[in-house]
């Protein structure tokens, strides 16, 4: 009884640090985006090659990689040419048919944002947005990029990768919180905190550590995140769609070194939610950074195959007012960072805030990097 006492009164504390920080109003509710992208429609219906294409929706990413090592490269090319935000966005297909099919989306997107934004009959906000939308696309068609998933449904969802991923033998992953969607992932304002400026800082560090290692790091945006405070952010709705795009995600990497999976704040729900389904094949580790919890009990709770660490908070971090608690669909359980937890500790020093994990510089940062290169000892 004392305990459920206890419980209850966590559960009081969480919804009014939630409601007290900024507002449940602050976190409007959002409609995760799942399914197959734009275009699935035509990728079915297509004949072309005298057989039935992967469907999008069902086929593991293993049989789409053995559908598309079966063509020559002529026709992966025209199918990625034909079908550019199904190919950008198929988990399983070649990374840089992927690259490709993701360049041309994003240039039919910027045409279409374009047009939007020339249409005398639009409001003057929706024309704006357009201009802006433009603008986007113009970035991420920048010469080196690569991006490895590209869809404008929504809010947008992305995914880069930094580094030659093929010739790496030390990879990583980087899974965002809340507030992340194609209008931030590389906002210039708190860089640190966005998944292009996490990726970038971790894949630079990489390399200083280890010169002599080829290293690459992708920033995964790849799901809806809460937006806010609101009742997303408390509840794991979004991360349970988040989880299974995820897991897709990670199967179809096509890589003999698996990544370690570094998950920051909302970004660690989702993470939690996709480890059972991880062996040491698809992620070689799990880092769970500023996390309000992982809906798991202890690391052993998460019954997953790849190592599971935590990054100490330090005090600055607003999450550690949020009580660790789980009740009547609220919250997210267990502290990580917690002694009878059971993951690995990293020392977060020279982090400030709750974005401030990857901050150049930092002790935190290199210990991080030292994850991904398996050279860093937990402090138990």
């Amino acid at each position: 009884m004392r305990r459920f006492k206890r419980t209850l009164v966590a559960a009081a504390l969480a919804t009014s640090v939630m409601a007290g920080t900024a507002g449940w109003a602050a976190g409007s509710r959002q409609a995760a985006v799942t399914g197959p992208p734009a275009g699935t429609a035509a990728w079915r219906a297509d004949r072309s090659l005298h057989r039935q294409l992967p469907d999008p929706a069902t086929a593991p990413p293993a049989g789409v990689a053995a559908f598309f090592d079966s063509l020559t490269p002529a026709r992966q090319h025209e199918l990625a040419a034909r079908h550019p935000l199904v190919v950008g966005n198929l988990d399983g297909a070649p990374l840089p048919l992927r690259y490709e099919a993701n360049a041309r989306a994003i240039a039919a997107e910027r045409a279409a944002a374009r047009a939007r934004a020339a249409d005398p009959s639009r409001p003057d906000r929706d024309r704006r947005a357009a201009r802006e939308q433009a603008d986007r696309c113009t970035r991420l068609l920048a010469p080196g990029r690569q991006i490895l998933a590209f869809d404008p449904r929504g809010r947008g969802q992305l995914a880069e990768v930094y580094g030659d991923w093929a010739a790496a033998r030390r990879t990583a992953v980087v899974v965002p919180g809340s507030d992340i969607d194609l209008t931030t992932f590389d906002r210039a304002r708190d860089r640190y905190g966005t998944p292009a400026g996490m990726a970038g800082a971790l894949r630079a560090e990489m390399a200083r550590q280890a010169p002599g290692t080829p290293g690459a790091v992708i920033a995964w945006a790849g799901y809806t995140t809460p937006v806010g405070l609101g009742p997303d952010a408390a509840t794991g709705r979004l991360a349970q769609a988040g989880a299974v795009r995820l897991e897709r995600f990670l199967a179809g990497l096509r890589t003999p070194h698996a990544p370690a999976v570094f998950c920051h704040s909302y970004g660690s729900v989702v993470c939690g939610l996709a480890a059972h389904t991880l062996d040491a094949g698809e992620a070689a580790d799990l880092v769970m950074l500023g996390s309000p919890g992982v809906r798991a009990g202890s690391a052993a709770g998460l019954r997953t195959g790849a190592r599971v660490w935590a990054v100490r908070r330090n005090g600055e971090d607003w999450i550690g007012d949020v009580p660790h608690v789980r009740l009547f669909g609220l919250g997210h359980g267990a502290d990580p960072t917690a002694a009878d937890f059971g993951a690995r500790l990293v020392s977060s020093a020279g982090a400030h805030g709750h974005t401030g994990y990857f901050t150049p510089g930092s002790q935190s940062l290199r210990n991080l990097a030292g994850v991904a290169l398996g050279s860093y000892t937990p402090e138990r």
